[in-house]
């Protein structure tokens, strides 16, 4: 409750918190708009792979045109301005930056990014929650060996649902599940760049999109289901909760229908177990839209395990279950990239994440959209070739499957169906790049554990 009094002690003694960020995208200009007025944060650097523009979009965002004349990080923290570049290992390696937000969205160089700023002793947002799913676990404990923090970034939902499981379980109640909300039909597991705008909703299509520069690709990745599944991997590992068995289910509700479907299915919700991630479609099975729906933001369904809790919550009219047992709490929106001052001032100023693994529970696996054949190419995440499942990590490391993070740019070598979870055994794999050896230790370590 207290951040924002701490910043602006830190901004008073004149000991801004020296930010560096990678990557000037979307997620990360929804930061730079609000940094840019928070009083105790200096974005001493910005990097990105076409500086200029960047410079002229930051004005876009509402900077003063002089904010981005800094020539060096040097003169950045002598003048309070930002340097922009494009050099991020040199950025990384520079002390006018204490604290680095990985903002590129390409979980191959995420990885790069934050071994580098481990190496320099320098704690990391990451942004690219894709490189968590990958390998987030070991990312986190190497973190720890450097004596750093290694976070989830706020404003994104798997750190808005590791707020909420926090919350539930220092209140000492029960987490039965935690999650998120989505647009979800099954149609949707074969979409692709071409077919995304036909099913997003919210008011864009083909043409719009293409208007306001809307990434296809990066959006199917929601629509398809990889990125649910990605930032549920994200949620479980860092929060002990577990994949279910067959992957999200998708169940169809309103906010205040999150408790009656957030129980065990022999109390007649559709949970296999107590205790997991997942995630729930704002539309109906015939396509229609849930009024009051959970979409854009996040959720956590508590049990009260004692008669008193339960008759308290009667008392307070708190919509639960039928049974009474079960409640839920929420956030219904999530402000993205808005949010992550919240995450660099935490980890600044408290030496705290919002939100980091703690172990492997659950991964995503990359699975053919449609029947591939041999000699095809992988596209990745949001493209024409294959979703991303969620598993539990045991069954992903015992079937040796392949994650979704790494099936970019890679030859299939034997034909695979549809819906059915490649394997390392499928590809050929570049086994040149940090992400791949990386996340190749990280099997082997938690396969022996």
């Amino acid at each position: 409750m207290n951040l924002h009094a701490k910043l602006l002690e830190r901004a008073e003694q004149g000991r801004p918190i020296r930010v560096g960020l990678i990557g000037a995208g979307k997620f990360g200009s929804m930061f730079l708009a609000q940094a840019v007025s928070t009083p105790g944060i200096h974005v001493t650097a910005v990097i990105d792979l076409r500086p200029g523009v960047t410079r002229e979009h930051l004005v876009s965002l509402g900077w003063p045109l002089e904010r981005t004349a800094a020539s060096s990080i040097e003169d950045a923290v002598r003048s309070g301005g930002t340097f922009v570049g494009d050099d991020a290992l040199a950025m990384i390696a520079h002390d006018g930056v204490e604290l680095v937000i990985e903002c590129t969205g390409h979980p191959i160089v995420a990885v790069d990014h934050c071994l580098a700023s481990f190496a320099a002793g320098k704690p990391v947002v990451n942004v690219t929650v894709e490189a968590d799913a990958l390998c987030g676990p070991l990312l986190a404990r190497r973190a720890a060996e450097a004596g750093v923090l290694y976070s989830l970034a706020y404003g994104d939902q798997p750190a808005m649902a590791c707020e909420l499981v926090d919350w539930a379980r220092t209140c000492g109640l029960t987490v039965i599940a935690a999650g998120r909300g989505h647009k979800w039909h099954p149609d949707y597991r074969s979409s692709t760049p071409d077919t995304v705008w036909d099913h997003w909703g919210l008011g864009v299509n083909r043409e719009s999109a293409a208007a306001g520069g809307l990434n296809p690709k990066m959006f199917n990745a929601f629509l398809d289901g990889s990125k649910p599944s990605i930032e549920c991997a994200a949620l479980a590992n860092a929060t002990g909760l577990q994949a279910p068995v067959d992957g999200l289910a998708y169940p169809p509700g309103g906010i205040d229908d999150i408790a009656t479907l957030m129980r065990p299915r022999a109390e007649g919700g559709v949970l296999e177990a107590k205790g997991l991630v997942e995630t729930i479609s704002s539309i109906r099975a015939d396509g229609t839209e849930i009024p009051y729906n959970i979409r854009p933001g996040v959720w956590v369904c508590v049990e009260a395990e004692s008669d008193y809790a339960q008759r308290s919550m009667r008392e307070y009219r708190i919509v639960t279950d039928p049974s009474g047992r079960y409640m839920s709490m929420y956030r219904r929106w999530h402000l993205v990239g808005i949010e992550v001052g919240v995450s660099v001032a935490s980890i600044a100023l408290r030496g705290e994440t919002t939100g980091a693994p703690r172990g492997f529970n659950a991964d995503v696996v990359a699975t053919p959209k449609r029947d591939l054949v041999a000699g095809e190419m992988l596209d990745g995440e949001g493209g024409y070739t294959v979703f991303g499942k969620l598993m539990p990590a045991a069954a992903s490391l015992a079937g040796g499957h392949l994650p979704l993070a790494l099936a970019q740019g890679i030859k299939l070598v034997r034909d695979v169906p549809r819906d059915q979870p490649l394997r390392w055994s499928d590809v050929v794999a570049d086994e040149s790049v940090t992400a791949y050896g990386f996340r190749r230790e990280m099997e082997r370590l938690f396969a022996s554990a």
